[in-house]
């Protein structure tokens, strides 16, 4: 297999992972709410993201994750929000980490080292574990809020009631994929440079 064409593999599919998670982190269709209420004028649908709600048209409000009052909200509340705490966390650090895995596979690929290039595929697969656990955690928040919402809402309202996970959502699980197959091309490349190494190795040998 040829050196070359894994390593601009590897170094496209990192950026377009990269490029993909910041689509995700920034845009507000992780989640979506339809509601088709009959004889209803207002638009009461809405769509979030990790730092806001759009609800309507135009009405947007700014999750407080990091800013509300622990004291008046309740244990489910608490528990909710410190999910979300996470996921905003782990999903920015590991949009800043795979621009170091970046750098770090263009170094080992350049310098054309099976060690260097085997510690960078294992730092972008631990980057993906990062992007991963984000997204697990949101969905396990978003199961958790709709089991909450179902228990205040009469079953009256809910059968208007129609939601689902967004594009952005299948955005940051598209750069998951790709981390992964990012990290596996690194290894794939190591393993071509060790078996070159040795078999230049054998010849200078038999020409000895």
């Amino acid at each position: 297999m040829n050196y070359g064409m894994v390593v601009l593999t590897a170094g496209f599919t990192g950026l377009l992972s990269f490029s993909l998670l910041a689509v995700a982190i920034g845009t507000d269709y992780w989640y979506i709410i339809d509601v088709n209420k009959p004889n209803c004028t207002d638009d009461l649908s809405s769509h979030s993201g990790l730092w806001r709600i759009i609800e309507g048209t135009n009405t947007s409000s700014v999750i407080p994750f990091f800013t509300a009052n622990m004291t008046s909200l309740s244990e489910v509340e608490r528990h909710l929000l410190g999910l979300h705490k996470v996921v905003v966390i782990m999903l920015p650090i590991s949009l800043v980490l795979l621009v170091f895995g970046w750098i770090f596979a263009l170094v080992s690929s350049l310098a054309y080292s099976p060690n260097l290039l085997a510690g960078s595929a294992s730092y972008v697969l631990f980057c993906s574990l990062f992007t991963l656990s984000g997204v697990s955690i949101y969905i396990k928040y978003s199961n958790l809020a709709m089991e909450e919402f179902q228990r205040v809402v009469s079953p009256e309202n809910l059968a208007h009631v129609d939601v689902s996970f967004g594009w952005s959502l299948a955005t940051a699980w598209l750069s998951y994929s790709l981390e992964v197959a990012t990290g596996l091309l690194l290894l794939l490349a190591a393993r071509i440079t060790q078996m070159k190494g040795r078999y230049d190795s054998g010849v200078t040998i038999a020409m000895l």
